[in-house]
């Protein structure tokens, strides 16, 4: 069992930055890869970014490459949405997800097994 909670939303300028983080319950952390997901009122959850159990690969959103990056820190059970260069379009309530150990990084919110309650993220124009 994974139990994760996000944090570091708020209201921010466009061209402006946040980080986001997302601090994990459970020894198996380590294991999971990782994805932060975005959702709008009236629209799928969709795919913003992921991370594989080490760090060693990340992939991005193509809305989001370039400005966003993904990280995790094994030792504090936490990952990270470093969020620059941020635009209105990339309002939403962010959530962090656990995916059990598999051969690939899914992509896909069906394929992951624990979500955090999210964390509004507004940029104004």
């Amino acid at each position: 069992q994974v139990q994760l909670v996000e944090s570091g939303g708020g209201l921010v300028q466009a061209g402006g930055s946040l980080r986001l983080s997302c601090a994990a319950s459970g020894r198996t952390f380590s294991s999971y890869a990782m994805g932060w997901f975005r959702q709008v009122p009236g629209k799928e959850r969709e795919f913003v970014a992921a991370i594989t159990w080490s760090g060693g690969s990340t992939y991005y959103a193509d809305s989001v490459k370039g400005r966003f990056a993904i990280s995790r820190d094994n030792a504090k059970n936490t990952v990270y949405l470093q969020m620059n260069s941020l635009k209105p379009e990339d309002t939403a309530v962010y959530y962090c997800a656990a995916s059990f150990p598999g051969i690939r990084v899914p992509l896909s919110p069906s394929e992951y097994n624990y979500w955090g309650q999210g964390t509004q993220v507004t940029v104004s124009s």
